[in-house]
């Protein structure tokens, strides 16, 4: 979709790695690179075609099926299987953008930096902050292969980006990898593909952060610091134009937060799967008081749990229980962060 909409110059906001599936990732929210700028993905669905738990074959638009649309923009694979998706573009060809690559050791000045910065970037300015390890090999330089880093992931999506980046050059420490520069928005949605092959082991957690205080950064520190080689920590920016739209204007209830934050722990290996739980787990429950009670379901494991995923919605629930029993009242779609129907 990325490849089709670009030779329009145009986009969709979608997520950072273009192998991500459209419809979990749009169902559920939906961030990324364009969002400050033009919204989450579920703030541009015009229209879903979707089939129902009975075999009933529905659309839900902005003129028809209102509430289903309203359920569909961030409510998750809750309500049907929605097997066509009509979307708003906006305007994305050209970016200066990429990584920039900091030792761990400058990473709480940098982190600091980043709450404050953040809280006055213009729209069209996207920053992400990584905690992670470069990666051993090309085209990674070698003096720096499975560094624990913290990286600014850039993405200026306007008039001069360039200028703006080299604001933030002049403001931080010198980076061990400097590889932001003009690049294509879809560039910049396949940069990380082949860093995440299909078939790793991965266990998530997630939370929404509104503030990033000193003890919070100190426990971010301790914890990344103990990362396997592939495991990470990303905080992305969820403002700008996503908190122009109402809590209850679409199921996705964040409309206050600061940040989506994920611990992700990877690795290759099968017999790693119970050393990433622990590790994801322990540094969740470390940095979770400082965070917000609910989390970006696309960053939440099946074993979260129901208090989870009410904290999620927030005060959206009562409705989207309400409207699983109207769309699916036997709860044939549960294999997600589920909604159940009232009984």
């Amino acid at each position: 979709m990325d490849h089709a909409t670009h030779a329009f110059g145009q986009a969709v906001p979608f997520g950072i790695i273009s192998t991500t599936g459209v419809a979990g990732l749009t169902l559920s929210g939906g961030h990324g690179y364009l969002s400050r700028q033009y919204g989450l993905a579920v703030d541009n669905l015009i229209e879903g075609d979707v089939v129902l738990a009975n075999g009933s074959f529905i659309t839900a638009s902005e003129t028809g099926n209102m509430d289903l649309l309203w359920a569909l923009r961030g409510g998750g694979g809750n309500f049907g299987i929605v097997t066509s998706f009509l979307f708003r573009t906006h305007p994305a060809k050209m970016l200066y953008g990429g990584p920039i690559v900091f030792d761990l050791g400058d990473a709480a000045e940098i982190m600091r930096w980043y709450r404050d910065f953040q809280a006055n970037a213009p729209e069209d300015f996207y920053i992400f902050l990584g905690l992670q390890s470069v990666p051993g090999g090309d085209p990674f330089p070698q003096e720096h292969w499975n560094k624990k880093m913290c990286v600014l992931l850039v993405a200026h999506n306007g008039e001069g980006g360039e200028a703006a980046v080299n604001a933030i050059r002049a403001a931080l420490p010198k980076p061990l990898i400097d590889w932001a520069g003009p690049i294509p928005y879809t560039g910049l949605q396949t940069l990380f593909d082949a860093l995440y092959p299909a078939g790793q082991q991965w266990y998530w957690k997630g939370d929404f952060v509104r503030a990033l205080p000193d003890a919070a950064i100190d426990a971010h520190l301790l914890h990344a610091s103990r990362a396997g080689p592939a495991s990470c920590m990303h905080l992305y920016p969820i403002d700008g134009a996503v908190h122009r739209r109402g809590k209850g204007d679409s199921a996705w209830n964040a409309r206050d937060v600061t940040w989506s934050m994920v611990i992700a722990g990877i690795d290759p290996d099968p017999g790693m799967a119970p050393v990433l739980k622990k590790w994801a787990t322990d540094y969740w429950k470390a940095v979770h008081p400082f965070d917000l009670g609910g989390a970006y379901p696309n960053f939440m494991m099946d074993d979260e749990g129901e208090e989870r995923v009410q904290a999620s919605f927030g005060d959206n629930y009562p409705r989207l229980v309400a409207l699983k029993g109207k769309f699916d009242p036997a709860n044939l779609f549960h294999i997600n962060q589920n909604i159940r129907p009232a009984t």
